[in-house]
């Protein structure tokens, strides 16, 4: 099990928290939740699991990305 930060080497954020939660949660994976205690961040985070989180953001970014149309320009005659 890991949190958002340990999986992403950053702060997600908490509306990315909450679309993962919500996700996990429809899917009924399980969640569960650790303390955390230091400068910039104190309460509780959600720990998912690892093979969970790969999948979810393979999805998200395959689904969020566009394909683009080149370098396409209109001309007319």
């Amino acid at each position: 099990m890991m949190s958002l930060f340990d999986y992403l080497g950053r702060a997600a954020g908490t509306d990315l928290g909450k679309r993962v939660h919500d996700t996990a949660t429809k899917l009924g994976e399980p969640i569960t939740t650790r303390q955390v205690n230091n400068v910039r961040y104190k309460g509780a985070v959600c720990m998912y699991r690892k093979q969970f989180l790969q999948e979810y953001f393979s999805t998200v970014q395959t689904k969020e990305v566009q394909p683009t149309l080149g370098d396409q320009q209109n001309y007319t005659m």
